[in-house]
């Protein structure tokens, strides 16, 4: 016989009151996402009369998690920049000098003096030697300082290549070396960046490496690419310099071992500083915008354990000296030390507005990009040109779901209309299930809405026409509708599993767009089966039980 127990019939109505509980938000979308950022704000802190008003814009009580709408949506950002990972080699290259010339000063005897060399290509040392006698043992050497490469398409191999040119010893990384650096370039500077803007709270960004050096960045709801760029275009290099020497001539050169580096303020002021930071941006393991003595926008840090003693043993030995805070090349403030500061913590002080204060924050903690990063492509879309793009999925999806209803109607009747009801209530599932995992919607994303919208009754085809046949064979209403979900199970299961394998290739391999409408047409996939399996099935059982009809037809 029909029959359903209690339990599942209870499951199968709080499911879909749970679908339309948690779809109701994206029908308000502004009114819901002015209430959620209310909320955010005011639990940080920012308790005002206007954002309580509005919080209220939305009850407490209901369910009010939204779709995140994509670029191709919302409007905002897009850049394609390339990660330049040679300056890794120079950087890398150019920090062996010391090891380099340490070990050799270690067998003077042997070698005679040590020379650094001039070379054209920034990822070369060149290193020369007094002693011609001695310029093989100068090899072995350096040779010596070179360790196995850390990777597992890497093995067997080294890190450095060492060899002579003429009375010179040539040093560069090694190709398994490189190619090492250049992952570790990329998933590094992937992950900054991805920090920074999060950090910013922007939503679900887009940040996707393509080939060897290129990354892309797409970030809904930024107002231009400019403000984006601001935010990750800037490699903030942290370093805190002793002064040797203050100067308005920019062509000063300075001594061995020794930099220039211009003064933030504009006023024509030059640092000559050592060469050799104190403490760095890497030590640093937190950053928070503040406001000094004066009240002025200012930027508090704090150092690890390491950083902290050597903060605090240089502030010990140097009190009224000044001290650089270098960031990015530019001395942004050289205060001059007046007593010792334990503890490995700080201040950074400058003309800084509060927005700036909070921006280098941000890119202080997220950390140093490891290499300068050139923007090839940079785009912005508009909020205009969103709104241009929903406008046009409604209508594909309104289009859509007009016809589908009214072919259901017109060839099913009153079986057409259940049909129908369990369409809606599919919709509303899928836009429930994207809201609660957090998924963002982009035009391919409604794309795939339309398609579930198409293939959501062909379930229903399926059992309304089983029905029809069991008829057909004189057994009763009861018995057919049993039989005709019974034998039209198969054939449904078949056809949505292998269309959500498809959905599932299609998200493995995809990206961005191709994502988007993958995720969509995978959940529309099993709210249509659920829906044609289950939620028909009980609106029939409903009218079957009030009704108790002799027989129908379909």
């Amino acid at each position: 016989m029909l029959q359903i127990a209690l339990w599942k019939r209870l499951l199968i109505i709080l499911v879909c009151l749970s679908g339309l509980a948690f779809s109701l938000p994206n029908l308000f979308y502004d009114r819901a996402e002015r209430h959620n950022d209310a909320v955010a704000l005011i639990e940080a802190g920012e308790d005002t009369p206007e954002l309580r008003a509005e919080r209220s814009l939305w009850p407490e009580w209901a369910p009010s998690r939204l779709v995140n709408l994509g670029l191709d949506l919302r409007g905002g950002a897009h850049l394609l920049a390339e990660v330049q990972v040679s300056d890794v080699y120079a950087d890398r290259v150019d920090g062996l000098w010391p090891e380099v010339r340490d070990r050799l000063r270690g067998e003077r005897e042997i070698v005679g003096n040590v020379r650094r060399m001039p070379s054209d290509d920034a990822g070369v040392l060149r290193v020369a030697v007094s002693n011609p006698d001695g310029l093989q043992h100068a090899l072995e050497t350096v040779s010596a300082i070179a360790r196995p490469v850390q990777t597992l398409t890497g093995v067997g191999a080294r890190d450095l290549e060492v060899r002579l040119d003429g009375d010179e010893i040539i040093v560069t990384l090694s190709e398994a070396e490189r190619l090492a650096t250049d992952e570790r370039t990329m998933r590094q500077s992937l992950e900054i960046i991805r920090r920074r803007v999060d950090e910013a709270g922007t939503r679900e960004p887009t940040i996707q490496r393509q080939g060897a050096d290129r990354i892309l960045i797409q970030v809904p709801g930024v107002g231009s690419a400019q403000e984006l760029k601001d935010l990750i275009g800037t490699t903030a290099r942290l370093t805190f310099h002793p002064v040797v020497d203050v100067t308005s001539d920019a062509n000063t050169v300075p001594e061995p071992r020794q930099v220039i580096y211009p003064s933030d303020d504009e006023d024509g002021r030059y640092y000559i500083l050592e060469q050799t930071p104190v403490v760095t941006g890497e030590q640093l393991v937190d950053a928070q915008p503040d406001f000094d003595q004066n009240n002025r926008p200012a930027v508090s840090f704090r150092f690890n354990p390491a950083g902290g003693r050597a903060f605090g043993v240089y502030t010990a030995e140097n009190i009224g000296n000044p001290f650089a805070i270098v960031l990015d090349g530019k001395v942004i403030s050289a205060p001059v030390i007046q007593s010792h500061i334990p503890g490995g913590s700080g201040i950074i002080t400058g003309r800084f507005t509060v927005e700036e204060t909070t921006q280098l924050a941000v890119m202080l903690r997220s950390g140093a990009l490891p290499a300068e990063m050139i923007f090839l492509e940079e785009r912005t879309i508009g909020p205009e040109l969103g709104q241009d793009s929903i406008d046009a999925g409604q209508v594909a999806a309104l289009v859509a779901m007009a016809a589908v209803l009214g072919f259901m109607m017109l060839s099913y009747g009153f079986f057409g209309l259940i049909a129908n009801i369990a369409l809606l209530l599919n919709v509303a599932m899928i836009f429930a299930l994207l809201s609660l995992i957090g998924a963002t919607l982009t035009l391919p994303g409604i794309a795939g809405i339309v398609l579930t919208i198409g293939m959501a009754v062909d379930a229903n085809v399926l059992v309304f026409e089983r029905i029809r046949e069991e008829l057909r064979t004189a057994r009763g209403p009861a018995r057919a509708i049993e039989l005709g979900y019974e034998k039209a199970l198969s054939a449904i299961l078949d056809a949505n599993i292998t269309t959500f394998i498809t959905a599932g290739i299609l998200f493995a391999l995809g990206s961005g767009p191709v994502r988007g409408f993958a995720v969509t047409l995978g959940l529309g996939i099993i709210t249509s089966v659920f829906t044609a399996l289950f939620v028909t099935r009980l609106m029939l059982v409903f009218w079957f039980e009030r009704r108790r009809p002799k027989t129908f037809e379909i």
